[in-house]
């Protein structure tokens, strides 16, 4: 590093380099903690962003985490400085953390800006924690870089392993179908969440953490290291020193999240078998950045790509036995191995992308298969459009039934989440296996914040029967450690007047996942008189955050984000407080 860049006058100076009433001002409240005038001379100082918090259990260890972050910036000669963002526990909050999604962006934006920082270190796990730190890092505009939390140790109940989410679902439909005890229920729960971490499955939180890798804006093997690996923590300081760099050379999100890193990111969401979650998300970034994604860019550019990854919920495997296997790095290099990269990108420890992983190896072609043997082919997320869903939805066909991908079969309607619940569990439902189960209402406005609860449970009645899927289709999203064929993301969604609003009970549905179809078999003028009768549902709140929310979100199509929030405002100095 040059001298001329260790001298180069950084933004945290506009506070820390003035001989002035003001320079006094900011100067001297920090030096309360003990700290030197020396840490002031011109030296970077970074933002450690840390949304650790007892509500959010997958981030239980981030304290921990940030001091290994502290570390590192130390080493590197910058000036550590932590602050707390909100943090969204996907786990406790209700109705749902996706609701907040959009809040705690702001407060990382605004955080970043209003603050005397040259960069700043992102520590983020449970699952809306990623994209909203991403977000609101985009927007300030101002060197960062991605620190992700790890997964959990492998799940293990009486000898087998199991995952989280995903066994969940799993073992509460065979607590419903009386196939396990109230106790064995209990003693699964115990042996599932063994450590810190977020979930170990291939869910939304582990595929977005893939997101920052493939992105370029963590660090490589970023995605798979378990939370409890001391290796997690050496990749925390690593960043710490490598944020410290960045600042240096002035290496800011915009010249990292490019188009060419969003293709990157599409393509390696199907090779791992990702969570759909992770369209709604990589949207809104791209908007925050300002790179113009689009729903048809993942259906195009993820579509004849394979399914290397042999995960739950897709497959057999959990996050701990990926990174053994080589992690990340591994399904990158197959793909650049083919053409299916952007080489090039660059990426946040300096190099390009391709020189991270031009030379990973895989150690398990079992967990990680060739591309030539793929776990599932041509498994991206598939992306539906048609009469029911005009600005599209989301399947994800790696973690479907094979026979439903082309069924045409009967409405049965539920007009709000609570009908379903209760009606999944009445004996008199008029249902079938043959039956497509439609959820309205459960999109960002109707919810409002789009939860994850579009892959329903199935009928009591059925399970008994043995049927363990159904096509069901929804304007909600579902958790991404869930299965089974499920559409999401219909938009526009039931609550803005969106033709999902207009199915009735007994109306004739066909999915056509290869012709990428989803149509409802209701005639134009029929469609019409419907529309006509058809009433807008009242807002769910008055007042506050949640008025602001529906008021101003975006559809899924476009990510979900606030129409006002679109785009970048960078990191200018502002005014003087006093």
């Amino acid at each position: 590093m040059s001298d001329d860049n260790k001298k180069k006058t950084l933004r945290s100076q506009a506070w820390f380099g003035r001989q002035d009433k003001m320079g006094f001002y900011y100067r001297s409240f920090l030096k309360n903690s003990g700290t030197p005038q020396d840490q002031f001379d011109g030296r970077p100082v970074i933002g450690i962003c840390n949304t650790w918090s007892e509500l959010t259990p997958c981030n239980i260890h981030f304290r921990d985490l940030a001091e290994h972050v502290r570390r590192g910036v130390l080493d590197a000669g910058g000036y550590p400085l932590e602050f707390p963002v909100s943090s969204l526990g996907e786990v406790t909050m209700r109705p749902t953390a996706m609701l907040f999604r959009n809040l705690a962006s702001m407060d990382v934006e605004e955080a970043i800006r209003a603050h005397p920082l040259d960069g700043v270190v992102l520590l983020m796990g449970c699952d809306k924690t990623t994209p909203a730190l991403l977000m609101g890092a985009a927007s300030a505009d101002l060197p960062a870089i991605g620190v992700s939390g790890g997964p959990q140790l492998r799940g293990v109940y009486r000898g087998q392993i199991i995952g989280s989410g995903t066994n969940i679902i799993s073992m509460s439909e065979q607590l419903r179908a009386g196939e396990v005890t109230l106790e064995e229920f209990h003693a699964a729960e115990a042996g599932m969440n063994r450590s810190a971490g977020s979930c170990m499955t291939m869910g939304t939180a582990s595929t977005m953490a893939s997101m920052v890798e493939a992105l370029g804006i963590g660090l490589p093997e970023n995605a798979a290291i378990p939370a409890a690996d001391a290796r997690r923590a050496l990749l925390a300081r690593m960043a710490g020193r490598r944020i410290v760099e960045m600042v240096h050379e002035d290496l800011k999100p915009s010249d990292i999240l490019t188009r060419d890193a969003f293709e990157n990111a599409i393509r390696t969401l199907a090779a791992i078998g990702g969570s759909t979650n992770a369209v709604v998300h990589l949207l809104a970034i791209a908007g925050r950045i300002g790179v113009d994604l689009t729903l048809e860019d993942f259906d195009r550019l993820g579509r004849d790509i394979h399914c290397l990854v042999d995960l739950m919920p897709s497959g057999r495997f959990l996050m701990e036995d990926f990174y053994y296997a080589g992690g990340l790095p591994a399904v990158l290099r197959a793909l650049g191995e083919r053409g299916l990269l952007h080489k090039d990108a660059r990426t946040a420890n300096g190099r390009t992308l391709w020189e991270n992983v031009a030379q990973a190896p895989n150690w398990n072609e079992e967990v990680i298969t060739p591309f030539e043997a793929p776990f599932k082919e041509e498994a991206g997320i598939a992306i539906l459009t048609g009469n029911l869903a005009p600005d599209g939805a989301v399947i994800k066909p790696s973690a479907a039934s094979p026979e439903l991908m082309r069924h045409t079969g009967r409405a049965v309607v539920f007009e709000s989440v609570e009908e379903m619940h209760h009606a999944v569990n009445d004996e008199d439902l008029d249902i079938d296996a043959s039956c497509i189960m439609v959820l309205k209402h459960c999109g960002p406005k109707g919810y409002p914040g789009m939860a994850e609860v579009g892959n329903m449970p199935l009928p009591a009645k059925l399970l008994r029967q043995g049927v363990r899927d159904m096509i069901r289709i929804s304007d909600a999203r579902m958790s991404g450690t869930a299965y089974g064929t499920v559409v999401l993301h219909v938009a526009p969604e039931a609550t803005a007047g969106g033709p999902l609003a207009l199915v009735r009970n007994g109306d004739l549905i066909t999915l056509d996942v290869p012709a990428r179809s989803l149509h409802l078999h209701v005639d134009e003028a029929e469609l019409a008189a419907r529309r006509q009768a058809w009433v807008a549902p009242e807002p769910h709140a008055a007042r506050g955050y949640q008025r602001l929310y529906i008021d101003h979100v975006l559809q899924a199509d476009r990510g979900a984000d606030f129409d006002f929030l679109v785009g970048r405002s960078g990191s200018p100095v502002p005014r003087d407080n006093h």
